[in-house]
């Protein structure tokens, strides 16, 4: 009965909450989406009555950067396309967007290929992907142009960091970000300077340093500050990923002052830990908290990004999530650089954004929803279909109680990996249903959903939230690309010497 997508279910006595506004209604589901709302529901007998009263309705969420199943950095993360996807669920998350990753002389087409086959047999619910854009060429930009025609893709994440491995040169950075615009899909942008971190990195070791610590030492927040700096001036609808620091979000709040289309996302580590993780006494509790961009030792850092996320300027709040063993992190014991970069996190996503936003007085419920899942599918292009509860809308929604708490910890966890960065974490606001296509999939924290019942979503290019404001700045300004310009910036090392300068350079078509 759970997995049947003609399920009739009634929500009923709730509060349904979207992003704009809240209102007392009920949720008659049939057929996989939402056929009413309201109140004093005319219904065909039959259906399922879930009690909401007292609790809170809203869409289910969507978690725009996961990596599933995925290779990196000489180790697997994890939880495959199953266990990833039943922990979204268990957390109130019914879509994900998960990372395809080729190797740097690889086909992306090839690449995508193989995680659709990996994903469809084992995923529990809808997903979608990204992909990467590890070199450039024109076999590259025709790949590109094959998975937005063929296969679904809208997106495309292009690294400024991981020198030779992920990283793009500036030129060849600045020609995918105009094959995204003609093609109409959404640049994503993971904004650190590889030469840089190189360097600092080069110089840490050289020093002496060698454990965890040295992920923050060797990538300060300049290193992204200015690499987001650079990337605010180009002429392509833009998502910045990862973004870590202070800095970094002001450079986003005056790129969007300047009428640019860019949009910052943020991970739950970033908005909620800091870097003083890093000197732990325990080396096994610093290198579990070993990510890119690492976490930043100002401690004001994370209540700074969670108001971002309330206040508009940060638009998404993602789970990154890339779980990796305590084993696979002692590949770095004596080397920092070669601790796997990458945290859990798409099972806690939804409870802790609730408790540190919502409980933390940053946001309320409304905005809670957009930066969880409306942004989201606003920016992929999934709105009003997912991210928002109305009439021919899928039916993802959630009950979810505000009042009722849960203690976060890794013996609980239905995400892999032996280490919840949130261990002990009090959490008011727990899903205690979660709905998947009209299907009931998880109630009371029991899990009733079949491996590889989810579907492959594909996404439509040109979202109008993002497309539509480029085109209309465009018609103000319409000599934008007559601009030429260059960005030089200098970074100096933990000695305080000068590890080297980058440059950006832009010029019409």
């Amino acid at each position: 009965m759970s997995n049947s997508g003609s399920m009739r279910i009634l929500i009923k006595g709730g509060k349904v909450v979207n992003d704009d506004v809240t209102q007392e209604a009920d949720v008659y589901i049939e057929n996989g989406t939402i056929q009413q709302v309201g109140r004093e529901l005319m219904i065909p007998g039959g259906a399922k009555v879930i009690d909401a009263s007292g609790k809170l309705v809203m869409p289910g969420g969507i978690d725009t950067s996961v990596h599933l199943q995925q290779n990196f950095m000489n180790a697997r993360s994890q939880d495959d396309f199953y266990s990833g996807t039943k922990a979204a669920l268990l957390g109130g998350t019914t879509m994900v967007i998960s990372l395809v990753l080729p190797d740097k002389d690889s086909s992306l087409v090839e690449a995508y290929e193989k995680v659709r086959s990996l994903a469809d047999p084992k995923t529990c619910c809808d997903y979608s992907l990204h992909v990467g854009v590890t070199r450039w060429g024109p076999k590259v930009r025709a790949e590109m142009e094959s998975l937005v025609r063929e296969r679904g893709v809208n997106s495309f994440q292009m690294f400024m960091a991981y020198k030779d491995t992920l990283m793009l040169r500036d030129s060849e950075l600045y020609q995918s970000l105009l094959s995204c615009k003609d093609i109409g899909a959404v640049a994503r942008i993971h904004a650190e300077n590889g030469e840089l971190v190189a360097e600092g990195s080069k110089e840490a070791l050289d020093l002496g340093i060698s454990g965890p610590e040295g992920m923050e030492i060797s990538r300060p927040e300049e290193v992204t500050k200015e690499t987001e700096r650079e990337n605010g001036t180009a002429h392509c609808p833009m998502n910045l990923v990862n973004v870590s620091s202070m800095s970094a979000g002001d450079v986003i709040a005056a790129a969007k002052m300047q009428g640019k289309v860019v949009y910052g996302e943020t991970s739950v580590a970033h908005a909620v830990l800091s870097g003083m993780q890093y000197y732990h006494k325990d080396w096994a509790h610093a290198a579990n908290h070993v990510l890119a961009p690492p976490l930043r030792l100002d401690p004001s850092t994370p209540n700074y990004l969670m108001g971002l996320l309330g206040n508009d300027t940060l638009s998404t709040v993602a789970s990154d999530h890339r779980p990796f063993s305590t084993k696979q992190r002692s590949l770095g014991k004596d080397d920092f650089t070669k601790i796997p970069h990458g945290v859990a996190g798409v099972q806690d996503r939804m409870s802790v954004i609730w408790e540190r936003g919502v409980v933390g007085g940053k946001m309320d419920e409304n905005r809670f929803v957009a930066v969880t899942s409306s942004n989201a599918a606003k920016i992929y292009n999934l709105y009003p279909r997912k991210g928002r509860i109305i009439p021919g809308a899928d039916a993802d929604l959630l009950v979810w109680d505000p009042d009722q708490t849960r203690t976060i910890s890794v013996t609980t966890q239905a995400q892999g990996g032996d280490f919840n960065l949130y261990e002990g974490l009090r959490c008011h606001g727990v899903p205690l249903v979660t709905i998947s296509r009209g299907r009931l999939v998880c109630e009371n924290g029991a899990f009733m959903c079949a491996e590889g019942s989810g579907k492959f979503y594909p996404l439509r290019t040109f979202p109008d939230y993002l497309y539509k404001k480029m085109v209309q700045r465009e018609k103000v300004h319409p000599h934008t690309h007559a601009v030429r310009f260059v960005v030089v910036k200098t970074l100096t090392s933990p000695k305080g010497g000068v590890l080297g300068t980058s440059s950006w350079e832009e010029t019409s078509e």
